[in-house]
């Protein structure tokens, strides 16, 4: 479930069966007078659509019974509610939902069509803000696959370092350290400092370094997790290593940022 702001009218957009429903009882708020959505959908001209767009999406779609509906749309006795159209057609484009998040929605392009209805300058500032709010969700599915995919290439860097640096019979306490000093050398590569120095300047953040890291960061991580296990498996000192992915954190960030501003460590 997610918010848009829609000229001042808050209209909430919610998730159903992979597509994406906005509440049109939000969207009628904007409109001017005292209208209801069955004054829209007793239109012949919003039941065409609607037949058309069920005929295309909806297999099960009755349109005999559609068409009879239509039939009557141009007496003035005619009327028809969301719950009564969708009984009786099957109709999957138009939802009433019950409960906290409650109200009538539709499928967005239907949605669209309803905020055409309302006015042409609505319907464009809705398409703008729908189109905003995908944009986001797209950004924060890219940081969340990133992130993922950040975990499991760390699990594979973790597993080179306990086949080829681990000698038998250490402690746990040894293995440990281990492992910290290899994490270490990637947050030196990328960040310019230890997860430890890190915690120090900011005692107030939760989490660690690489749960503040941009998208182009973890990008870049990821690959450098990656190359740190094959420098492993190849027998390279963990100071060469270092220099070694420095300089590849330098390539890539300048690459996916245009910008080169960290050193060489020497």
């Amino acid at each position: 479930m997610a918010k848009i702001i829609v000229k001042d009218s808050e209209v909430t957009v919610i998730r159903l069966n992979g597509e994406d429903f906005i509440c049109i009882t939000d969207m009628l708020k904007a409109k001017d007078g005292d209208f209801f959505i069955s004054d829209w959908l007793r239109n012949r001209n919003t039941l065409e659509y609607l037949g058309i767009w069920e005929r295309i999406y909806n297999p099960n779609f009755n349109y005999g019974e559609f068409a009879t509906i239509r039939s009557g749309s141009g007496l003035n006795s005619f009327k028809i509610s969301v719950k009564e159209f969708v009984s009786r057609t099957n109709a999957v484009g138009l939802r009433a939902q019950a409960g906290r998040y409650g109200g009538t929605y539709a499928h967005k392009d239907i949605a669209f069509e309803f905020g055409m209805w309302i006015s042409p300058e609505f319907k464009i500032y809705l398409v703008r803000e729908f189109q905003k709010l995908k944009e986001q969700e797209q950004k924060q599915l890219g940081w969340s696959a990133q992130r993922e995919l950040s975990k499991v290439n760390y699990h594979i860097h973790t597993h080179a370092i306990k086949q080829n640096l681990i000698p038998q019979e250490l402690t746990s306490d040894q293995i440990s350290i281990i492992y910290a000093s290899e994490a270490d050398v990637l947050n030196v590569a990328l960040f310019g400092i230890t997860a430890k120095q890190w915690r120090e300047v900011n005692p107030s953040l939760k989490g660690n370094i690489r749960d503040y890291a941009s998208i182009n960061e973890l990008i870049c991580l990821s690959n450098m997790e990656n190359l740190n296990a094959v420098f492993i498996n190849e027998g390279l000192q963990q100071s060469e290593r270092l220099v070694k992915l420095n300089q590849i954190a330098i390539q890539q960030m300048s690459i996916l940022e245009d910008v080169g501003g960290r050193k060489f460590l020497t």
